[in-house]
């Protein structure tokens, strides 16, 4: 590989050719500030614009400034990152960027977080120079996603995450000098473009112009009212980065803290998504017998692959972009509405309350979760299964909001009957884990046989599409597992061309899984982050005394007492859902002018 040497702030530093001035800088230990770039190895995603001009640095036998996250390394080339003239270049641009920026760090959910606020406080900001226009952008609220583009600055790295990674194609930019933001296409709402809703936009927008849905106040009225029963059900993949913003190390477990922490703020109840993921199984599991039976014996009709359907950015991807394609989803629902529906049906008749009575709030990684709570397929005469979905982050608000010393927090356990899960539903919180957690049940219940080995190896990992063949005594299943929309596009387009080898695909919409779920706390795609969060639920899997979802004593109680049998007409009715063709929907939404 051939290689330059050059210097950087009075070190030698020897890098492949076409490395960037920001990447050699990097390697040595120098750090340049950035605002508009972003690199993640591990996704092949990388936005360098190079418009915000942060980055900017003195090359000796250069007039001008140039900016490192687009300056090639030339041989003998000396750079200086620290000059009077770039301190004074950088902190110009940070003032004419601010300029056109809304001063309400105060009320602002990134207050703490946000990357230009960081960014202006190292520079030493104290007044803004320059008087700008501000902005007059209408704010768009969806289920999901709030969009704020007077905040946007133009980095840009929604846009390049949305096309260009997730491959969703719902953001573009639009106007030019101070009216210049990034946008949905034809600036519609949210809910009139292709957003999938799956929230890796905001999870890299460094100024809040794009923020998960505030959704607290509700759960605090809830809270609040005597006449309501209100119960918490936690997500696997929370309990695994709740500790972050309360100063644990990545992928800590802090799943007892999290328990007491709901019960101090007032939940009646605290249960266990993962009790649902176990129930989530036995539909699932049993639906997918059910089609490679038919398949087996030469059914044309039945649709193979089965695609798992938990992801609820990933089934409004396909809803919205392979419609024809949607009789390949499981109809299982995902575990956060199993849940909602088992705790105002049989839950509530434990009780002995009407289900308006009882409010179910789900703690969940997903900005998704919102929109798929708020689907009116998802309720029993207007009363929702799901009340509300908050995420990660907005725990962590409610949780300092209470002014609970969460570090103190004792450990407590959930409460039964919702509360009690495997292993098999803790490793729903990362790519491959909802698979492998189905292949667990759906080998003994083919074979008739104790499955002894249950850790399938060959379906974990980081890498974006991965394969495996699962042998069922001597029936081979063919797996495929993706996560990132744009990982999974290559997989249907399989599917759509008859190409697919596979008899069932997984696919979570977020890197990683839930884990990197657009609600947790921020990452900024490290995913040396998202595997020690998946490294924490193997952990707590195996730790489980109970691996399989239907060994959980609660989920057979469920099914004798009350379901029947899995796939059966109750189970059928409450657990399992259909889709609905989007592409057609929003296609008549473009046809409309909302805004007139």
């Amino acid at each position: 590989m051939e290689t330059v040497k050059l210097i950087i702030d009075k070190k030698q530093v020897e890098v492949s050719k076409g490395t960037t001035i920001l990447d050699a800088a990097k390697s040595v230990g120098i750090q340049i500030p950035t605002l508009c770039y972003m690199k993640l190895e591990d996704l092949h995603y990388e936005n360098n614009p190079g418009a915000c001009r942060i980055c900017v640095v003195e090359i000796e036998g250069r007039r001008n400034l140039a900016p490192s996250c687009k300056t090639e390394c030339i041989e003998g080339m000396v750079v200086k990152t620290h000059t009077p003239r770039v301190m004074n270049a950088r902190k110009t641009v940070m003032e004419l960027i601010l300029s056109n920026h809304p001063a309400e760090c105060l009320t602002c959910s990134s207050n703490g977080h946000c990357e230009l606020q960081v960014i202006a406080h190292d520079l030493g900001i104290r007044e803004i120079r320059y008087a700008g226009e501000q902005s007059k952008f209408q704010i768009d609220r969806s289920p999901s996603i709030v969009r704020n583009m007077n905040k946007c600055i133009m980095c840009r790295r929604c846009e390049t995450m949305c096309n260009s990674i997730q491959t969703v194609g719902a953001l573009t930019a639009v106007n030019r000098g101070f009216n210049a933001a990034v946008s949905t296409a034809f600036e519609r709402d949210i809910a009139g473009s292709t957003c999938s809703y799956c929230g890796q936009c905001v999870s890299v927008c460094p100024v809040n112009a794009l923020s998960g849905r505030n959704t607290q106040q509700p759960v605090l009225d809830a809270l609040a009212d005597p006449a309501k029963i209100v119960i918490a059900q936690t997500a696997p993949a929370v309990r695994t980065a709740l500790g972050r913003d309360f100063g644990f190390e990545p992928g800590t477990l802090v799943t007892g803290k999290m328990v007491s922490a709901l019960r101090q703020l007032g939940f009646d109840y605290v249960f266990d998504t993962d009790f649902a993921a176990d129930l989530t199984i036995m539909e699932e599991g049993t639906e997918l017998l059910q089609r490679l039976g038919k398949y087996l014996n030469g059914d044309e009709k039945v649709k193979i692959p089965m695609m798992t359907s938990c992801c609820p950015g990933w089934v409004s991807f396909v809803e919205q972009h392979f419609p024809e394609l949607r009789e390949n989803l499981s109809t299982a629902k995902s575990p956060q509405q199993m849940f909602g529906a088992i705790a105002k049906s049989y839950f509530a008749k434990i009780l002995g309350i009407d289900r308006k009575n009882l409010v179910v709030v789900s703690i969940m990684p997903c900005l998704a979760k919102k929109y798929e709570a708020s689907r009116p397929e998802f309720s029993v005469d207007g009363n929702p299964d799901v009340d509300i979905s908050i995420y990660t982050r907005e725990l962590a608000r409610l949780i300092r909001y209470a002014n609970i010393d969460f570090n103190e927090l004792p450990d407590s356990d959930f409460d039964h009957p919702l509360g009690e899960s495997t292993g098999a539903g803790i490793i729903f919180g990362t790519t491959g884990g909802v698979i492998e957690a189905a292949c667990r049940t759906a080998y003994e219940l083919f074979t008739k046989k104790v499955l002894h080995k249950v850790d399938f190896e060959e379906l974990r990992g980081m890498e974006g599409i991965r394969s495996a063949t699962i042998d069922f005594e001597g029936v081979p299943v063919k797996i495929g597992i993706a996560h990132g929309l744009g990982n999974a596009r290559k997989l249907i387009e399989e599917v759509k061309n008859g190409t697919s080898p596979y008899h069932a695909i997984e696919v979570m919409a977020c890197p990683g899984g839930c884990i990197g779920g657009g609600g947790q706390p921020f990452h900024r795609g490290r995913m040396e982050v998202l595997r020690k969060r998946a490294t924490a639920l193997y952990q707590e899997d195996v730790n489980k005394p109970l691996r399989k979802s239907h060994e959980n004593p609660y989920i057979q109680k469920l099914y004798k007492e009350f379901l029947g049998e899995p796939c059966g007409p109750l189970a059928h009715k409450l657990l399992h859902t259909h889709y609905i063709d989007r592409k057609e929907i929003v296609g008549l939404y473009m046809q409309t002018d909302k805004r007139d």
